[in-house]
Formats: structure tokens, C-alpha cells, sequence
């Protein structure tokens, strides 16, 4: 009986969540002189489980988060299941000996980075890419330790991605944890700009606000919806 009642209130803690987070969302994009019908939220739902994200899925959400292969085959299968209309953002590091799987799993790839990935892509049959949604990953803050194409070769990244045939529709950014993220937002929005695409994956939790005046047409949210990761 314990158990049930910690689970019901797990679900009601989300759902509370998530339709106040909507409410600030909401201000926000009327802030920033946006429109509710550009931008995609996308709820971050990395370490969590089913029982979690389906409070979410009820309330009408359909974009969902997340950066490991082997947490989407075991939740998503299941639930797109049940709704079809489902789509899944893959917002992590890709290795590549996984990116065939993350492809056929994901609907929509944030974080091409690398010649070797685009060159792998390239190779597989087009019919199981032309319905994918492709964004690169930009280093904007030059982090050693953080994945993304450096702002050097971005622009020869997205040529080699046209030469193969692999549309890019738009760029990723994760500005550096301790700096102010407007001008990495400005740098990503310009980039976008020049190179004639269309999507700007940029904004969490804490700054979303921000993305949003920059031009961001992706944000990724999670501890505002499903609270802190275990």
C-alpha cells in the first residue's frame, strides 16, 4: 500500500511539474516575442523510467530526451507502442559503432560531430535516413573535454554532409557550465544563418529563456519537468 501511495505521488509531483514549467514556458516564448508553434520542448528523460515519463505522455507530450542507446531500447520501444505519434531526441556523445542503432531508434540525431560519424551515415541505405531529422553539435565554448565539431570546421563538416547526400537541419550547442550563455546562443544562431538552417537545439532548465531571444527552435528540458536524476 505504501509502495502504490509513493507512486501516485511521484506521478502527481511530475505532472504538477511539468504544467508549471509550461505556465513559465509559456511567458517566456510571449517574452521573447516568440510563437508556441516554432519551438519544440523536448523533456529530458534520460535515467528515467516508464512508470516516470508516462504521467508526462498523458498530459499530451510527445518529444522526449535521451543521451544513452541502451536506456532508448529498453523504455521506448514499449511506449511508442502505445503511442505512435511518439518522437525521440538522441542528445548524447555518439560512438560509432552505435550510430546504426541510434538511427534506427531515434527519430531525431542533436549531436553529429565528427567526419568518421557523417562518413558511417553516408554508407547506410537512404532509405532509413531520409525521414531523420540530423542537427551537429558545435563546440561554441572550444571544451576539450566536451564533445562537438569546433567553430574551425563546422562550415566543412556541413559541406561534407551535403556532398553525402545528409541533410543537416540544424545545429547543437552546450554553452560551457560557468560562462553566460548569450554569446554562445549568438554564435549558433549566426552560424545557423549563414549556412541556411533551419533549427537551433539550444537551452535547458536554466536558460532556456535566454535560447529562446537567440532564436532557438529546440529546447531541451529536463530537471524542470521529472525534478532531479537519481
Amino acid at each position: 500500500m505504501g509502495c502504490f501511495f509513493y507512486k501516485n505521488y511521484k506521478h502527481i509531483l511530475v505532472m504538477s511539474n511539468y504544467k508549471g514549467f509550461l505556465k513559465d514556458f509559456e511567458k517566456s516564448i510571449l517574452r521573447n516575442k516568440r510563437t508556441i508553434e516554432e519551438i519544440e520542448l523536448i523533456a529530458v528523460s534520460k535515467r528515467k523510467s516508464e512508470e516516470e515519463i508516462l504521467p508526462i505522455i498523458n498530459l499530451g507530450h510527445r518529444a522526449f530526451g535521451e543521451n544513452q542507446l541502451q536506456e532508448v531500447i529498453k523504455k521506448w520501444p514499449s511506449l511508442k507502442s502505445q503511442f505512435n505519434d511518439i518522437k525521440i531526441h538522441f542528445i548524447g556523445s555518439i560512438q560509432s559503432k552505435k550510430i546504426h542503432q541510434i538511427i534506427e531508434q531515434c527519430d531525431v540525431i542533436h549531436t553529429l560531430d565528427r567526419e568518421k560519424i557523417i562518413g558511417i551515415i553516408a554508407e547506410m541505405d537512404y532509405s532509413k535516413i531520409k525521414d531523420k531529422i540530423f542537427f551537429i553539435q558545435v563546440n561554441t565554448g572550444s571544451e576539450a573535454q566536451k564533445s562537438g565539431v569546433s567553430l574551425d570546421n563546422v562550415e566543412a563538416l556541413i559541406q561534407k554532409c551535403n556532398n553525402n547526400n545528409i541533410k543537416i537541419n540544424g545545429l547543437m550547442c552546450l554553452p560551457p557550465e560557468y560562462e553566460v550563455p548569450d554569446k554562445h546562443f549568438e554564435i549558433l544562431q549566426s552560424l545557423a544563418k549563414n549556412n541556411h538552417i533551419k533549427y537551433l537545439s539550444m537551452g535547458m532548465t536554466n536558460d532556456y529563456d535566454s535560447a529562446l531571444k537567440y532564436g532557438a527552435t529546440h529546447i531541451r528540458v529536463g530537471t524542470a519537468i521529472f525534478g532531479s536524476r537519481d
